[in-house]
């Protein structure tokens, strides 16, 4: 499976720096854990996120997927998402992992700002999904 790996990053124009023991490694021990963040203000939520440690292909690492992070729209521009944010980003840094990724709609243009304020960066492509029933 590794060439391929390698032949699919070429593909896309992206380095693979993948190992054979961390492409081992990921694959006899999976890692599905959700972890769920909640921010509150006077005792009430106002906003969360939750994310996901998934497994990169071609950099042979784990990394942090962030599944949703969403602020009350009367909370924004509070700095509320900043600290879920940054919360996200010290609890992938303390599992020793490089990088966070997630997505949002194109429509989301203040989501879009505010990830681009943080220092994120866009990766283009296309997100698709497949039912399966």
């Amino acid at each position: 499976m590794l060439p391929l790996i390698r032949r699919h990053a070429e593909y896309e124009c992206v380095e693979a720096n993948v190992s054979e023991a961390a492409l081992r490694s990921a694959l006899d021990d999976p890692p599905v854990v959700l972890t769920a963040w909640i921010a509150t203000q006077t005792g009430e939520p106002v906003g969360y996120a939750t994310a996901t440690a998934d497994f990169s292909t071609w950099s042979g690492q784990s990394f942090l997927y962030l599944d949703c992070l969403f602020v009350q729209e009367q909370c924004r521009g509070r700095g509320v998402g900043a600290q879920l944010l940054a919360a996200v980003r010290a609890t992938a840094a303390s599992r020793g992992m490089a990088e966070i990724q997630w997505q949002t709609p194109e429509w989301n243009e203040g989501a879009i700002r505010f990830y681009r304020r943080e220092g994120a960066t866009v990766l283009r492509k296309a997100r698709f999904t497949l039912r399966t029933t």
